[in-house]
């Protein structure tokens, strides 16, 4: 006979599983559920009974049984829930709200405020308002906030060390000045991180449980998955690869803010040793790339950086053995980036791991923060005393796109 104290455990595991099975195969049935789940065909119909008076799954339709039976299926009700996503990078701020099937519902990007600081933690929470309000989502339908963010995230301070593209993170505390303008739990992770979560999910990296993700913009940075577990390291700081001793003086105090190899080959170096070849000052990284056929500095340069980046993926091959290496990021992903760092990771012949473009481009940070979410609201709500799965979410091959805004 079970004890008082294992109802509760065992209903919020058969809350969870139940929930679980819906999101990941609905529509479906009760009888689908008890199998599905391993529960008896009765605790299934009282958990689904309760979700459905609760709000989060209504009555899809029915499907045909046996000897003309009948059986009702059950689906997420979409809007009983939101998440709101964030990729914030130095430049470009991008902003989703997802309903609880895992579908985007408004969509957005701006320039990032270059005040910085709580210029930025406004100007999400604008933004956010904003982008509900136009698309009829109620404020507190939206249960979770989360931001994947340069940086490091000290949970001591809920300030963000190492994030020297957003000035003054590193000196508020952004959870709470976050949670304070949204009225909601905040979940801050760094952007890479997230990435590489939403590679794992929808991109290049889906069903590979040891993977790198890096990615090359603005800044540099890589998120390690090893054995399906994203890896942060003793001090959060695992994957900074920026700091890598590569392309320049380590010891040169001009390297030391964004790191040696972010100093190379980010898009301001790039932009730095293109102009010191003799090219162009007043271009952009996007118009280096497009002179490369005929431009033969713009061609040295991006084949440098290629070799350098290559550089840091053969030691983090090395170092983490991962089943492939996914690019990402506005530089790391571009064709002409990539199959350089092919080339060049080829030719040093230490290495068959593949090195693939990131098959998300920029959203694989949206997608990321959306599964994050997502995962979590589900355990919070209907599994509250267990660790959330790793992006327990059904495997869609992409998120629903609406064109951004500007």
């Amino acid at each position: 006979m079970r004890s008082s104290k294992t109802e509760p455990v065992l209903r919020q595991l058969s809350l969870g599983s139940v929930m679980d099975a819906i999101i990941n195969h609905g529509p479906i049935s009760r009888a689908q559920i008890a199998k599905i789940t391993s529960i008896s065909k009765q605790t299934a119909s009282e958990v689904v009974r309760a979700l459905e008076a609760g709000g989060w799954v209504q009555v899809h339709g029915q499907t045909s049984g046996s000897v003309g039976r009948t059986a009702v299926t059950y689906e997420i009700r979409p809007d009983a829930a939101y998440v709101t996503g964030v990729d914030l990078g130095g430049t470009q701020l991008r902003m989703a709200i997802a309903n609880l099937a895992c579908r985007i519902v408004a969509e957005t990007s701006v320039a990032t405020d270059v005040r910085g600081g709580m210029a930025v933690v406004r100007q999400i929470a604008t933004l956010s308002e904003k982008l509900g309000n136009e698309a009829g989502i109620a404020r507190d339908r939206v249960r979770l906030l989360v931001v994947g963010t340069p940086g490091v995230l000290n949970a001591a301070t809920g300030s963000i060390p190492l994030a020297p593209n957003i000035p003054d993170f590193d000196r508020i505390d952004v959870v709470s000045a976050l949670r304070d303008a949204f009225g909601v739990d905040v979940i801050i992770e760094n952007d890479v991180n997230v990435g590489a979560l939403g590679e794992r999910w929808l991109g290049r990296a889906k069903g590979i449980e040891t993977f790198a993700y890096i990615a090359l913009g603005t800044g540099l940075g890589m998120g390690i998955v090893s054995d399906g577990k994203i890896i942060r390291g003793a001090h959060g700081a695992a994957g900074e690869i920026a700091n890598l001793p590569i392309g320049g003086d380590p010891f040169d105090p001009t390297n030391r803010l964004h790191g040696t190899l972010e100093a190379a080959v980010g898009s301001a170096g790039i932009l730095r040793r293109y102009a010191e070849a003799g090219g162009d000052s007043a271009i952009t990284v996007r118009e280096l790339f497009d002179r490369i056929d005929t431009d033969a500095t713009a061609r040295r340069v991006v084949d440098e950086s290629a070799r350098l980046l290559a550089l840091a993926v053969v030691a983090v091959v090395a170092t983490i053995d991962p089943e492939v290496i996914v690019l990402g990021g506005s530089i790391g992903a571009r064709d002409e980036m990539v199959r350089a760092v092919q080339d060049v990771v080829r030719t040093l012949g230490t290495t068959s791991v593949p090195v693939v473009a990131s098959a998300l481009g920029n959203r694989a940070g949206l997608s990321g923060a959306i599964a994050i979410g997502i995962n979590n609201i589900q355990n919070a709500l209907f599994a509250p005393s267990f660790p959330p799965p790793i992006l327990s979410l059904p495997a869609i091959e992409q998120l629903s796109r609406l064109e951004p805004t500007s």
